[in-house]
């Protein structure tokens, strides 16, 4: 942008970092694909702590793992800028204020089961979900698909999710052998980012710029990378053996930490191993409490796969792990929780500093650019698959468009469609000014 700043920001401190990551907890709804335009917006285009080429680097790792990819964008962000402890507090931050919301929506359905003030917000955000995901579908396309080549893989990721319901992971894969080949016979159109111009040029000099060398505690080391694994594994041991008196709460801590590994995609990819061990196997919960804990994730901040929490609070319940019925739901959403994120700091610790010395290498960045493409594609069928479930709330598979057609929830999307791209609104306030029509309009009907 020729409007863009010429100096570059005073270094942040980490107790401002520390506020940011408080209020992006609180204001992080519209799933991974809203939260990771949040940050970038803030992040990259207002603020200018890291670059958009340093930010997508680290998105594409994210992309790559297991778990939800905006906490981990958030931890890794926060990991390059203040060391371990920007990591810790930028993770727990992100999902903390989703575990409390949750936990307590959780005690108030099993009380009084219909919470008639609630549904009504929530009939208007998720029009306001739909909007914010397909609003990050624009930007994140926008920024990154600069050319013929990454346009065509985007529109082959979108038709094999869409239309084939080729899994997330394949997907991936395929991106990134693409990429890889790309790389290697069209290094041009598969340079880190698309191939677009330098950051600075756009938003203006950031802290963490284009060049700006890698801080020493980022950089990589065989032995760094030990002592790393040996501490999480002896967290997770020591958490395992605290619990292991209690069958159930030992139940869930291993099973989550299974899922952990498998939600490659996001959280709707490991959906149907939750439902599975959660509702058939354990018996922690029944199929429409899944559901209506699903919808409850949908429109509250923090990352989707906080399902977990609902399932891991029900489950306490259900199970007794405790006499105190409130008390067992806190402590099976606290165990669901911690073994489910745990994984996350893993995997930015210990891998993130190797992916930071091979940012600039195309052979390693040309797979990434490529999976960024692909992601385009993904998040534009999420964004159709929340606007079937939004507009058609009956509709199933089989019959996709059973039930009433809902008309309010079109509007409502289609104007907090239009404040986000053209007005650039704040999304907090368009999600609150949605969730403020929703409850009228659920009111007075």
């Amino acid at each position: 942008m020729d409007t863009a700043p010429a100096a570059r920001p005073a270094p942040v401190t980490l107790g401002t970092a520390f506020k940011y990551w408080l209020k992006l907890g609180f204001i992080s709804f519209g799933g991974p694909a809203g939260q990771i335009s949040m940050m970038h917006q803030e992040l990259v285009e207002k603020r200018r702590w890291i670059s958009e080429h340093r930010y997508l680097h680290a998105l594409n790792y994210c992309m790559l793992l297991p778990g939800p990819e905006a906490t981990q964008l958030a931890i890794y962000i926060s990991w390059l800028m203040h060391g371990v402890k920007g990591a810790v507090i930028a993770g727990v931050l992100f999902f903390l204020p989703a575990f409390l919301l949750l936990s307590l929506l959780a005690s108030v359905y099993l009380a009084w089961g219909d919470v008639p003030l609630v549904q009504g917000i929530f009939y208007g955000i998720k029009p306001a979900v739909v909007a914010v995901v397909l609003f990050a579908a624009w930007r994140i396309g926008s920024r990154a698909l600069k050319n013929a080549a990454l346009w065509s893989m985007a529109a082959l990721a979108f038709i094999g999710i869409f239309f084939f319901d080729i899994g997330f992971p394949w997907i991936v894969l395929a991106a990134a052998l693409l990429g890889a080949i790309g790389g290697k016979f069209m290094p041009d159109k598969f340079k880190s980012g698309g191939g677009h111009g330098a950051s600075s040029k756009e938003y203006g000099p950031a802290i963490i710029d284009d060049d700006t060398p890698t801080p020493a505690h980022a950089r990589f080391s065989w032995r760094k990378l030990a002592i790393t694994v040996v501490v999480f594994v002896a967290i997770w041991l020591a958490a395992i053996l605290a619990i292991s008196g209690n069958q159930a709460l030992a139940d869930l801590g291993i099973f989550f930490t299974k899922a952990a590994f498998l939600t490659i995609g996001g959280a709707y990819a490991v959906l149907p191993y939750v439902y599975q061990g959660g509702v058939e196997h354990f018996g922690w919960l029944t199929g429409p409490q899944m559901m209506d804990g699903l919808a409850l994730g949908e429109t509250t901040p923090g990352p989707l796969i906080m399902i977990v929490t609902w399932v891991g609070y029900l489950g306490g319940v259900a199970k007794e792990v405790v006499a105190n019925p409130i008390a067992a739901g806190f402590a099976g959403a606290a165990v669901a929780t911690f073994f489910t994120f745990l994984p996350s700091f893993l995997f930015i610790l210990a891998g993130a500093p190797l992916v930071e010395a091979t940012r600039g290498e195309i052979r390693f960045t040309a797979p990434l650019t490529g999976i960024t493409a692909a992601v385009v594609g993904v998040v534009l069928n999420l964004a159709a698959f929340f606007a079937w479930h939004t507009f058609w709330p009956q509709g199933t598979a089989a019959a996709p468009f059973a039930g009433s057609f809902e008309w309010f929830p079109v509007i409502v999307a289609i104007g907090a469609f239009v404040a986000l791209w053209k007005y650039k609104a704040d999304i907090m306030k368009v999600i609150g000014v949605c969730a403020l029509l929703g409850l009228v309009y659920s009111l007075a009907v």
